[in-house]
């Protein structure tokens, strides 16, 4: 068990990059079961969550190689689903994602449920009820999910929520075949829009045919290509949030706001003085720096989360540590998940006037001096909030469970030591 020992309080300045999206890469990781030969990603973050997925993947026959710093080469040439580890699933939230790929090459599967974050219930049931409609039969028991393609897909198919995961296993079931639907009520957020243009490059057919609802035409297969994951927006905020709460002055390169529209204007409204300068373009975002500059917070008065483009789930943890540093009352809801409040109560530990009201709202008035603690991450985006926390705070904090955050941050202290954060590695 490895514990973070941060001592806080100290001026953060510098520049920090902006690593790949952790949400699209392992959705990418899946799609290449799609294809025979080798698939190249670049830009692929070296996370817990990856080598997870790593592990499923060569579990079943595939052959994973760093090729470069963050380039990775898969061969999916001899895949055996039956030989998947289940350990590995049943810890990894994204290894759902295999689903959608393994059905399409193999049409009968067995696959134990896969595991994840404890942030609240997160039922596989618009999966089953999607993946029924593409013409598979879905059976279940206590430790697995069982897949048969039995017939035909329906020609619509409207998903019982926008879910991300649930999008992504309808694209990976039906791009490659003889069919066409229409995919209705979809996500289609930037690890979705980032899986569309990696599989459309490769030569499938799949378009958006209004603000949630996708077209996907089969095709007989993809060509191998080289793709690069795109910078993730949910790192891109945190690091905002973490220079306004601790009143710095940081430069984040290389990174896309495209998809944080909401996210921005709410930073806006906070009173973060913030400038984006275009540097260059991928296949569909624009590359941007973000120069961060030291400013007096205002509190935002509601903040709540929704489905793309709304203001993500995975933002408002940091969001809410910043909010404690802001002047005036905010209301954080948290209405996806019930269980994503538990970090708030380390906050109001090391001192944040925060109250929680119900498993999903919390209300914070600040700006509240905050003092070292030792803490526990309770799951991922918990994990960079306190670490947040502990560098706004006097003294030293102590934070274990400290695996949650290498899940999707990759060498987090490493990267915020460079900019003068004080993060030891116990």
């Amino acid at each position: 068990m490895e514990n973070f020992e941060i001592t806080g309080n100290k001026p953060l300045s510098g520049e920090i990059t902006v690593s790949g999206a952790k949400n699209a890469a392992t959705a990418l990781i899946a799609a290449s079961l799609l294809f025979d030969g080798k698939t190249t990603l670049d830009n692929v973050p070296k996370i817990e969550d990856v080598n997870r997925m790593l592990e499923i993947m060569e579990s079943m026959g595939s052959v994973a190689e760093w090729i470069g710093e963050n380039k990775l080469s898969i061969d999916n040439a001899n895949i055996d689903p039956t030989k998947m580890n289940s350990e590995s699933v049943c810890k990894l939230r994204s290894s759902v994602l295999l689903i959608g790929s393994l059905i399409n090459r193999f049409q009968t599967i067995k696959m134990p449920y896969p595991g994840g974050c404890q942030i609240g219930a997160r039922s596989f049931d618009t999966h089953i009820l999607a993946l029924e409609k593409c013409g598979f039969v879905v059976k279940q028991d206590e430790k697995f999910l069982y897949f048969e393609k039995t017939k035909d897909p329906l020609s619509e198919i409207l998903l019982t929520e926008i879910s991300v995961t649930a999008t992504a296993n309808v694209i990976l079931a039906m791009t490659v075949g003889k069919y066409k639907i229409k995919l209705l009520n979809a996500d289609y957020g930037y690890s979705i829009q980032d899986l569309c243009t990696f599989l459309n490059k490769a030569g499938a057919k799949i378009k958006l045919v209004n603000s949630h609802d996708l077209e996907i035409k089969g095709v007989k297969n993809l060509k191998s290509i080289e793709y690069n994951v795109i910078p993730d927006p949910i790192e891109t905020g945190t690091f905002i949030s973490l220079a306004a709460a601790t009143k710095s002055n940081i430069t984040i390169k290389h990174t896309t706001v495209d998809f944080l529209r909401l996210e921005m204007e709410k930073f806006r409204l906070a009173n973060v003085d913030f400038e984006i300068k275009e540097v260059g373009k991928a296949d569909h975002y624009k590359l941007v720096d973000i120069v961060i500059k030291a400013s007096k917070l205002k509190a935002v008065k509601r903040v709540h989360d929704m489905p793309y483009p709304g203001f993500m789930s995975d933002l408002l943890p940091p969001f809410a540590v910043m909010m404690t540093q802001a002047e005036g009352t905010s209301l954080i809801h948290e209405w996806m998940y019930e269980g994503r409040l538990k970090y708030v109560n380390e906050l109001i530990k090391m001192g944040a006037d925060a109250t929680i009201c119900d498993p999903h709202r919390v209300i914070i008035v600040g700006p509240s001096k905050l003092t070292g603690q030792e803490m526990e991450m309770s799951d991922l985006r918990a994990g960079a909030t306190l670490v947040i926390a502990a560098l706004v705070a006097e003294g030293k904090s102590k934070i274990s469970n400290i695996y949650q955050v290498d899940r999707g941050y990759e060498k987090i202290d490493l990267r915020l030591n460079l900019i003068g954060a004080d993060i030891k590695r116990i």
